[in-house]
């Protein structure tokens, strides 16, 4: 018994048949109407992007700001003014 493999005897086989070689001589133009490839980001790509985007975390300054929230020193009518202020103007670039 001689046993030749998973692909038989012809060897390895594609999956999908080969397409036709495209390729466009020099001085040849392509016509407007031919179809072209088109992309489109998902709003959970876009976001994934934007978060890559992100600034990195500067942990020291987080951990003092959970200071001063547990002591009760963070909250000011000041800060709270700013805070407001920079909400309104993002909310406003949208």
């Amino acid at each position: 018994m001689e046993v030749f493999g998973a692909g038989g005897m012809q060897g390895p086989q594609p999956i999908y048949p080969r397409l036709a070689a495209f390729s466009v001589d020099a001085g040849q133009t392509v016509q407007a109407g031919t179809p072209r490839d088109q992309v489109e980001i998902s709003p959970l790509g876009q976001m994934l992007d934007g978060i890559s985007r992100l600034p990195e975390i500067r942990h020291e300054k987080v951990e003092e700001i959970r200071r001063q929230i547990a002591t009760g020193s963070y909250d000011s009518p000041a800060k709270m003014e700013l805070a407001l202020d920079r909400l309104l103007d993002e909310l406003q670039g949208w």
